[in-house]
């Protein structure tokens, strides 16, 4: 604590553990105060003499410390030098630091997800630069990275624990079902732009990628619960226990309430929602080459809404109020051998089924998956990854009036094989990383998504990066089987103004460059710079039979166009206790219509789904007395078809910690004003609601 050279100084010294036979450096171990002493140096050499001898005769066991496991996720928050070292696996398929990554890639740790105070995962993702997120309803969300956001955005890949949750129905995500236990997520990375050469079609303009804990991670009880306004009630439960050596597992589940949102109105817009989902993980490394993990979940839930449906006599429209039921399970296995500490092969394999029952559509969905990776290096300068996969989906669905697909029951399969290659130009300078994904599937048979990457290091914490990337959409089933009779505007029989499907779509094609640059200046800031252009072809549009403002109309690929922007984001530690967070993006869309060919006279098209501009700055203060404060403010830009107005928000949480293992909090959510809109549901006939002001309280006990 002062210098070294004079005699009665006092010093700190600390006692460290071995973990798995390696010396951890000291910013990896979470130093608890009992295990730490203070001496004055002219005493040091005699106390000295006793503590190394105990130190040799316990074998070098922690002379305070627990012996249960403890992940330092858990015990320490992260330092900005430690955020840009945080390894990331959503770029190459294998472990790589955060500020190496030749992408846009953005990392959610626990503690932003929790100090963020939300509830489920669409509010957490809010928190990524330049993700859209826009609440539809009370259970749906519009998600999308750098443009096309809708409520059935088919062009953004999500994954929880490797196991893929977009539904080939309509190549999206149903939001209202990914309910992971938030406490239980180690981390969320979201890269934006395409992955399509690793994890192939539909990873077009981004992918996340959920990342839950291990069972060993998460030793120990945890209770959760809370309530409020709008979530009127939360609660959760985990425990994990060690079965055996290297083997661990957790149990989990939650349940939560939440009420309905309100129509422009303020009336009640009747579609409040209650989820059970529950789950466990086993773990077990039965060598030290060896790894396996064995984890499953399920759930069921309630979902009230009111949808737009055509009738077959006159007025020909009506509103029809329904409580949907959707359920749902998965299994998910996967082995890993360590050959050598870059040599690895892992195999994966999972079942999901899912089950929704709408008056409008109801689908029954089995999907298997298996995947084979293997990563070696190749020389001192090479670093290969390869994979083949394997993927077959069957459903059966209840066609209606209002949406029928044809066939009614269809199995689909995807063949997959990959295959990159990063290579150390100049070591620990300059890396140029190649690899292409190749994928057979039942819509548009064999598409090639090749890709390559550069990074350069010029110098200590700064990284240029540059990448160009071929990434396609294939069809979905709604695009080629569907029948679609909207409830129209005004009196026509069903029919009038059907929308048919295209078993002949092309696949939505991508070619992305982008750009970025992630320098640390200075201990406490790191700045991450991107800047994207991309140009696709082949975009999905919907085309007249005939002429005349009433008519049938059939999907095609008649539109191309490019976007364009540029995202900033900084992390700055202003003081121990006070960390600021602040990112922005913009966002530019033109979209034509192709008359015959791209060459022949165009026509300009508004693509208005996507904020032009979005602002975000969030504080996390500890201001003593085991107290968080914490605030995020975002800007909003407006929507210009269908219209939606531009917002800000304000969201509070203040926490106190009585004890080291308790917390409670209240929560605030969209301060600034009672309801505002976020996103207009045209294309699934249910009702514009806005999004309400809302105020909780949490507590969470762990033991």
């Amino acid at each position: 604590n002062s210098s070294l050279r004079d005699p009665f100084a006092t010093i700190t010294i600390c006692h460290f553990r071995r973990e798995k036979g390696k010396f951890l450096m000291w910013r990896d171990i979470p130093v608890r105060r009992q295990q730490c002493g203070r001496f004055n140096r002219a005493r040091f050499a005699l106390s000295a003499v006793p503590v190394v001898l105990a130190l040799l005769v316990f074998g070098g066991r922690p002379l305070l410390a627990e012996d249960a496991y403890r992940a330092p996720s858990e015990l320490k928050k992260l330092s900005v030098e430690e955020l840009l070292d945080v390894d990331v696996t959503s770029v190459s398929k294998y472990p790589e630091k955060l500020s190496a990554a030749a992408a846009a890639v953005s990392v959610l740790t626990q503690e932003d997800i929790h100090r963020a105070g939300v509830t489920n995962i669409p509010d957490a993702l809010r928190l990524v630069p330049g993700l859209d997120v826009a609440q539809v309803d009370a259970h749906s969300w519009a998600i999308s990275s750098r443009g096309f956001n809708d409520v059935f955005a088919n062009k953004l890949l999500v994954m929880i624990d490797g196991r893929t949750v977009y539904t080939p129905l309509f190549s999206g995500v149903f939001w209202d079902v990914q309910n992971t236990l938030l406490e239980d997520i180690d981390r969320i990375e979201v890269v934006r732009g395409p992955g399509a050469t690793l994890w192939g079609a539909n990873a077009v303009n981004g992918v996340i990628s959920i990342i839950t804990k291990s069972a060993r991670e998460a030793q120990g009880l945890l209770l959760s619960g809370g309530g409020g306004i709008e979530d009127r009630g939360l609660f959760n439960i985990r425990y994990g226990v060690k079965l055996e050596e290297n083997a661990y597992l957790k149990v989990y589940g939650q349940y939560f309430n939440h009420d309905s949102s309100v129509l422009p109105t303020n009336d009640p817009a009747h579609d409040a929602w209650d989820m059970y989902h529950g789950g466990f993980r086993f773990d077990w490394d039965p060598m030290p080459e060896n790894s396996m993990t064995l984890q499953g979940d399920i759930y069921a839930g309630h979902e009230n809404q009111i949808y737009a449906v055509p009738l077959p006599t006159p007025p020909f429209a009506g509103r029809t109020a329904s409580t949907d039921d959707v359920s749902g399970g998965n299994l998910l296995g996967r082995w890993s051998h360590r050959f050598a500490p870059d040599s690895e092969l892992t195999i994966q394999g999972y079942y999901d089924r899912t089950v929704r029952n709408t008056p409008v559509l109801s689908e029954n969905r089995d999907t298997g998956d298996i995947d084979l990776q293997h990563r070696f290096a190749l020389g001192d300068r090479q670093e290969v990854v390869w994979g083949l996969g394997f993927r077959i989906t069957h459903d059966d669905v209840r066609n209606t009036l209002n949406v029928s697909l044809h066939p009614d029951n269809r199995t689909l399969a995807l063949y997959s094989a990959f295959a990159q290659d990063e290579i150390s130009i100049v070591p620990d300078r300059l890396r140029l990383t190649l690899g292409s994904k190749f994928e057979h599937n039942d819509f548009t048979g064999f598409e090639v998504q090749p890709s390559a990457r550069v990074a350069w290091t010029p110098g200590y914490a700064q990284t240029i990066w540059g990448a160009i990337s071929r990434a396609v959409r294939t069809p979905s089933q709604a695009e080629s089987d569907v029948r679609l009779n909207p409830a129209p505007p005004f009196p026509l029989p069903p029919g009038s103004i059907t929308i048919l499907g295209n078993p002949n779509m092309l696949a939505e094609e991508l070619i992305a460059y982008e750009m970025g640059y992630r320098i640390q200046p200075v201990n406490q800031l790191k700045i991450d710079l991107t800047a994207f252009y991309n140009s696709y072809d082949h975009l999905r549009s919907v085309e007249p039979l005939a002429p005349g403002p009433i008519s049938p109309t059939r999907i095609g690929n008649k539109f191309f166009g490019e976007t364009y922007g540029a995202e900033i984001a900084a992390t700055a530690q202003i003081s121990k206790r006070w960390r600021v967070q602040g990112s922005y993006s913009n966002l530019e869309i033109q979209l034509h219509r192709k008359a015959g060919s791209r060459d022949a006279s165009t026509e300009r098209v508004v693509e208005g789904s996507s904020p032009q501009n979005q602002f975000s700055i969030s504080s996390l203060l500890d201001l003593g007395w085991n107290i968080q404060f914490d605030s995020t403010l975002r800007y909003v830009d407006a929507l210009p078809a269908p219209q939606i107005p531009s917002y800000v928000t304000l969201d509070l949480r203040l926490a106190w910690s009585p004890r080291p293992n308790l917390e409670v909090a209240i929560v605030g959510r969209n301060l600034l004003d009672d309801r505002h809109p976020e996103f207009s549901p045209t294309s699934i006939g249910t009702q514009q609601t806005e999004v309400e002001r809302n105020v909780y309280a949490t507590i969470i006990w762990h033991y």
